[in-house]
């Protein structure tokens, strides 16, 4: 038997004119037949293009599909793609934490195998962030008390040895204080790095003048002033009524992203009602100490001074305007003149609201990494 096979074929069209008159025009990006019409020039193909699936939100107004309209370092903005609708909104990004990179201070967890006793370590450290006492003036102080002859590098030293404990404990201790006020501040001031200006980014706490979190960056722009707010939503769930800057528009989108329900305040001047004076008096403070120290050498060591620097600021400075409290005390931490002379805090029970002091905090970390 004969078989017979008729092959059809199906002349292609154009689209728009419906001529017959056709010829191949190369491939498309995914590798599709394109064709082209020799009388309207419309470029077409026979198979539905390919699209590339993006995990894109869907407009909240009409639910369709959006694409992103500008890209930012700490937020995407997306438009929706109905022109109808033109509706536009804006999305933090979420970092991810293994790109970001984190500081190891090397610290001391004990005063164990130093040359000198810790009450003598601790009075150092005192006269340094408190008094606002250089290092070789320490060195003298404690040659006409104690007649100990201890080296002002040995003093410098002991500023950066504990760094990473004093962190960790104000970090354990942070998200539970209230910090429920009416009033946050933001401001940002300046730095000599190695002689390079860095802008030193507050975020304080009106009623309790706590110092909630801080960032040292090079930049003046949006993404330093994201990370302030971001390192507070990591500590503390607390969310103030209202933010108060000045006039930087750096804060507007770190605000609106962070906090979309409090109320970001401008002030204009400082003779406002709502005015950034609690920020400044910190400022006044932060510069009156820096002052001595005649810049940082280094970015690290910077960090390791001002977050040592900060933790005495929260939980060891007594301040006139809180009735000679710290700020740790008024957002409801309890502990005794003793506490603040050995310099260390810790929490012991959360629901107990009990601390222990420097000398049972050893003891806890040494049965810890130990057991």
């Amino acid at each position: 038997m004969l078989c017979i096979i008729i092959y059809t074929f199906e002349k292609i069209t154009c689209p728009r004119c419906f001529s017959t008159d056709i010829y191949r025009f190369g491939k498309n990006n995914f590798g599709i037949q394109k064709y082209q019409c020799k009388h309207c020039k419309r470029q077409f193909t026979l198979e539905k293009p390919i699209s590339k699936s993006k995990d894109y939100p869907k407009c909240p107004i009409c639910q369709k599909a959006t694409y992103i309209w500008h890209k930012y370092d700490t937020y995407l903005h997306f438009k929706c793609g109905n022109r109808k609708c033109n509706y536009s909104f804006k999305l933090p990004i979420e970092f991810d934490p293994k790109l970001i990179k984190s500081f190891n201070f090397k610290t001391k967890m004990s005063f164990k195998r130093f040359r000198h006793p810790a009450n003598i370590m601790l009075l150092a450290l005192t006269l340094y962030y408190d008094g606002n006492s250089s290092t070789r003036a320490i060195k003298r102080i404690l040659k006409a008390i104690y007649n100990l002859n201890v080296s002002h590098v040995t003093i410098w030293n002991w500023t950066k040895s504990f760094v990473g404990w004093f962190n960790y404990i104000s970090n354990k201790i942070i998200p539970f204080l209230n910090f429920n006020s009416d009033e946050w501040h933001a401001d940002e001031t300046y730095v000599k790095v190695k002689g390079v200006d860095y802008y030193l980014w507050i975020l304080l706490d009106s009623e309790t003048r706590f110092i909630i979190s801080f960032v040292l960056s090079p930049s003046r722009g949006s993404t330093p002033a994201y990370q302030l707010f971001k390192n507070a939503i990591s500590l503390t769930r607390a969310s103030p009524a209202m933010i108060i800057t000045d006039n930087w528009d750096s804060y507007n989108q770190a605000t609106a992203l962070n906090y979309p329900n409090s109320v970001h305040h401008k002030y204009s001047a400082f003779s406002d009602d709502l005015n950034n004076n609690f920020i400044e008096s910190f400022n006044k403070t932060f510069k009156a100490w820096y002052k001595t120290k005649k810049g940082f050498k280094n970015f690290e060591s910077a960090i390791a001074l001002i977050t040592t620097f900060i933790y005495h600021y929260n939980f060891l400075h007594e301040h006139s305007s809180l009735n000679n409290l710290t700020p740790a005390m008024v957002a409801g931490l309890n502990y005794s003149t003793k506490d603040i002379k050995n310099w260390m805090l810790f929490k012991k029970n959360y629901l107990g609201n009990l601390y222990l002091s420097c000398n049972f905090l050893i003891c806890i970390f040494i049965k810890f990494y130990l057991y």
